[in-house]
């Protein structure tokens, strides 16, 4: 079995059977024609079940044409233009590349002595993308899993310094359309059941600021302690951005640790065009930021930054065998010494690799594309009186729904929507996702691939007004 290990002996080994896998995925791509296959988990379910794990099948070729049977053929594909479901993005290249290279290395970022030049590439990306956000000379942070481990470090920081044991008397506040880690967060924090207190947004989905000023105004009336202002820097359901400026204002007038959650908007910190949207994120105390999302990286590359390095001394614990703290003096880089993470991917090598080859502009480019996009889309969706809209889109996400013309009903409406989506799915054709506005079924189209077209778009929207239009016919005639 040591034929199988990765090694001098065995480099010859590692070129084939990778470039074999490669093939059989650049094959795949080539040949996609819709996004999903539309097969149900009844379906797929026997397959993986009919595996014996305890039996080998001892040949890389062999195991390929299995993989092909219980998942490639079936992968729901986010490079097809007619992926508009969730916040996954098509992948560039040269992440791919590092994806590989990383893999195969194997580093783990938690000390330097697993990791070398890793380390330094990661804060090297970790400076540039705080100078991005413009956080100061004195920031700092870490790659992390995703934006929900990161909400959760930056909360944590806020707890600890808000500098109070009695965790009953802090609170949290978010627009009510925020991540729901931020409630996550809380709990795992060890906060009240009322931790969170949910500001009401505007019509276009952002926080408003008048009702913040009220709730922390009445936290200091009523003895409690504000911990944290979550803003959000692009919801996950409508891409809004919250009033940065005068959160921050507030922020500072009241004490409060801001945290942007920018997981969606951070494609704009490489915007060409739209950069301004976000204007206020450099006032933060804290910042998070998926590259997976908005800079064409695969899962998972992202990241928590914080205006003042000093503050990630509360998630700094020391072991001999690892990181005593002697290193410290010794002036020896231990990413550990920053992270919630012991054992830790070199996710960053997959952004350093995207950076040498494309630069910043490049993804500054495609972000602004799919925001150019989704700006189209609100047109077509507007002008269309099979469909309503809820907001104009300030990234590249268009929430709506079909309403049809004959029917009044709410909930026969919702349900419709429901069957629109289903059955899209079902068919492979297209992947929307779906949320609810004021209890009521939508819709929703996440734009990040620039090789989806206004064409496209009409196309599924005609797709799903068929669907709802089948599902309302055949309501009918089976009441009739």
């Amino acid at each position: 079995m040591r034929s199988h290990l990765l090694n001098d002996t065995t480099a010859e080994q590692y070129r084939r059977s990778v470039t074999e896998g490669v093939e059989r995925v650049a094959a795949k791509l080539a040949t996609t024609d819709r996004p999903f296959t539309g097969i149900t988990v009844d379906a797929l379910s026997p397959r993986i079940d009919g595996i014996d794990l305890d039996e080998p099948l001892h040949d890389t070729a062999a195991v390929l044409d299995e993989l092909e049977d219980v998942y490639l053929r079936d992968a729901v594909y986010f490079h097809h233009p007619r992926y508009l479901a969730h916040l996954n993005c098509p992948v560039v290249i040269p992440a791919v590349l590092g994806e590989a290279v990383l893999s195969a290395v194997n580093s783990s970022l938690d000390t330097w002595d697993q990791s070398a030049g890793g380390t330094l590439i990661e804060r090297k990306l970790i400076d540039w993308t705080g100078a991005r956000i413009g956080l100061g000379p004195a920031a700092d942070g870490v790659f992390t899993s995703g934006g929900t481990q990161s909400n959760l470090q930056a909360l944590l920081l806020a707890r600890e310094e808000a500098k109070t044991e009695d965790f009953a008397s802090l609170r949290i506040f978010a627009s009510e359309v925020s991540h729901f880690s931020v409630k996550k967060s809380a709990k795992l924090l060890g906060l009240g059941p009322d931790a969170v207190v949910s500001v009401p947004v505007d019509r276009d989905k952002r926080m408003q600021t008048v009702a913040l000023a009220r709730e922390l105004e009445r936290c200091a009336q009523d003895g409690l302690v504000p911990m944290a202002v979550v803003a959000t820097g692009g919801t996950t359901d409508f891409g809004s951005i919250d009033p940065l400026p005068e959160i921050a204002g507030l922020c500072e007038q009241y004490g409060v640790w801001m945290h942007v959650d920018a997981a969606y908007g951070c494609g704009l910190l490489a915007s060409l065009k739209y950069r301004d949207r976000i204007t206020g994120i450099e006032r933060a105390d804290s910042v998070t930021v998926d590259y997976h999302k908005s800079f064409f990286q695969p899962v998972s590359s992202s990241a928590v930054l914080v205006r003042d390095a000093a503050t990630l001394r509360h998630a700094t614990y020391h072991a001999e065998y690892l990181n005593p703290r002697r290193m410290v003096q010794e002036r020896i880089p231990n990413q550990v010494d920053k992270s919630l993470q012991t054992t830790r991917r070199f996710d960053a090598l997959k952004l350093w690799m995207t950076l040498r080859v494309m630069g910043a502009d490049g993804i500054g480019e495609l972000f602004d594309e799919v925001c150019d996009l989704a700006a189209e889309g609100w047109k077509l969706l507007a002008a269309d009186p099979r469909f309503d809209v809820v907001v104009r889109p300030s990234l590249s996400t268009l929430v709506f729904r079909y309403i049809p013309a004959d029917v009044t009903d709410p909930a026969g409406i919702d349900r419709a929507n429901l069957y629109a989506r289903k059955a899209l799915f079902a068919s492979g054709d297209a992947v929307v996702a779906g949320t609810k506005v004021a209890g009521r079924h939508y819709l929703k189209f996440t734009l990040l691939n620039p090789e989806t077209t206004t064409a496209d778009i009409a196309a599924v929207l005609d797709l799903i007004a068929g669907h709802a239009e089948q599902y309302l016919g055949d309501s009918l005639d089976r009441a009739s």
